[in-house]
């Protein structure tokens, strides 16, 4: 009775244990994959940037306002004669020429408000804009093309990883038969019923066994790492839906759903982006060989410590501070100006040859990646055909397989064949479960690949929830 309860209690505390154990779904692992790797994060930051840069574009539409205060103190002794001032450094100083040095000095300052505005590029400034939008929309196709790569990366590592669970699983099972065997075997050769290098032959073959749930183990530890790399996780062991262990994806009349005639594949989007950017830019470097009309105006305010009269009257000025920092004259300037650089007729002319070079080149790589996704396209239809097809035989081979397994023990058992044919009939049914499980999985596989040259990873996931 108290065994009867042990063993109940054990069994209500593993069914919770099992319960428990968080399944990871394929569609969990894809969002999880493209909320966590840092390939995506930093192509995220590069929208954002082409984002910002797309804003400073339209602000250049803006005027330039210079706000400028200057106080000084200093001395005011000038001469007639020409000054050059090498890298714009150099000082002026403001009066008629005296007879001699004065050491005289008193406050001054300058105050200004300075605009320039281009009201006329030729179209230059929308076409920066045109080009900012341009590169924000490659940016953002480049995006999703890499979390269209990724998505698809960690749907062949997560199926690649449950191809290895599902061996491991047959690798137990065959170690399992190969234990049982090996100790029925070893009893009837203890017991003089069987020859010993029977039983030595089973153990050699047990421990073969137990060789082929390592190497398992193993492939399955190194998928795992592949995988937990890819969500960015920990390493850690996964536990996978079974329902890809189970069925198989339901095909309509055999018919494989395509995307529609509106959607364009993720690597051809991204290809047309960059045609559309090298474009833009070309327009861009025409613009270059147009003149730019700008208007222009100043306000100036001028203070100083010196009067009006100084150089009459040495005596007339004062070195207070707030007698120099004040507005005493002002002057305003309203202009426009046209600035033409004829040289830049040849210099773009050039630049402009360069990019249509370079757009050229990106509609041939467009071009190639359209034909290389159209053969993609013809190759994973029939391997999704040929998948469905070994599957069906792997069927057939397994069952074959299991029954004769099942009629070899039973004749092994009383006598009536030899410890060779039984071994051969435990190898056959060990190849014909792999075959099974492999073909089961080459089935999805298969559809990720038809998946992924549609550039639509949804084909996989309906098929999954279907």
């Amino acid at each position: 009775m108290n065994l009867k309860f042990i063993a109940s209690v054990s069994l209500i505390f593993g069914l919770s244990y099992t319960g428990q154990t968080q399944v990871l779904h394929l569609a969990d692992a894809l969002q999880q994959a493209v909320d966590n790797y840092d390939g995506i994060k930093i192509k995220e930051n590069i929208v954002r940037a082409t984002a910002q840069n797309t804003i400073y574009q339209r602000q250049e539409y803006l005027p330039d306002l210079t706000l400028s205060a200057q106080q000084s103190y200093g001395t005011i002794n000038a001469q007639h004669g020409p000054m050059y001032a090498f890298g714009g450094l150099g000082s002026a100083a403001t009066s008629m020429p005296g007879e001699k040095q004065s050491w005289d000095a008193a406050f001054g300052s300058l105050y200004f408000a300075n605009i320039n505005w281009d009201v006329f590029t030729f179209g230059r400034l929308k076409q920066q804009v045109k080009r900012a939008t341009a590169k924000e929309t490659t940016a953002d196709s480049d995006l999703l093309h890499e979390r269209f790569k990724l998505q698809v990366k960690v749907g062949a590592a997560y199926l690649n990883l449950l191809a290895s669970q599902r061996i491991k699983y047959v690798q137990e099972q065959n170690h399992y038969r190969a234990s049982i065997f090996y100790e029925m075997t070893d009893s009837r050769a203890k017991s003089g019923l069987i020859a010993e290098v029977d039983a030595s032959l089973a153990e050699a073959e047990m421990s073969n066994a137990k060789s082929l749930l390592i190497k398992a183990d193993d492939k399955e530890l190194e998928l795992s790492k592949q995988l937990a790399v890819l969500l960015d996780h920990d390493f850690q062991k996964y536990t996978l839906d079974s329902r890809l262990t189970t069925t198989i994806p339901l095909l309509p009349n055999g018919d494989l759903r395509t995307t529609s005639a509106d959607e364009v594949h993720p690597l051809l989007k991204w290809q047309q982006s960059r045609i559309l950017e090298s474009q833009e830019t070309e327009k861009l470097m025409e613009t270059g060989k147009l003149p730019t009309v700008s208007a222009f105006g100043v306000i100036q305010g001028r203070g100083s410590g010196f009067d009006w009269n100084y150089m009459q009257d040495p005596t007339a000025y004062s070195g207070s501070y707030l007698k120099g920092v004040g507005i005493d004259r002002g002057n305003y300037l309203l202009g426009f100006s046209v600035r033409w650089n004829i040289t830049s007729l040849f210099r773009s002319t050039i630049k402009t040859k360069e990019q249509q070079y370079y757009t050229q080149g990106l509609q041939h790589a467009y071009q190639e990646a359209d034909k290389e996704l159209q053969a993609q396209s013809m190759l994973a239809k029939q391997q999704v055909r040929n998948a469905f097809d070994n599957w069906e035989e792997t069927n057939v081979q397994l069952s074959a397989a299991e029954l004769a397994y099942k009629q070899h023990t039973a004749l092994y058992e009383n006598g009536l064949t030899t410890l060779v044919d039984y071994t051969q009939a435990l190898y056959s049914l060990n190849r014909a479960e792999i075959d099974f499980e492999i073909a089961q999985n080459n089935v999805w596989q298969s559809l990720l690949l038809w998946a992924a040259a549609q550039g639509d990873i949804d084909i996989l996931l309906e098929a999954i929830k279907n």
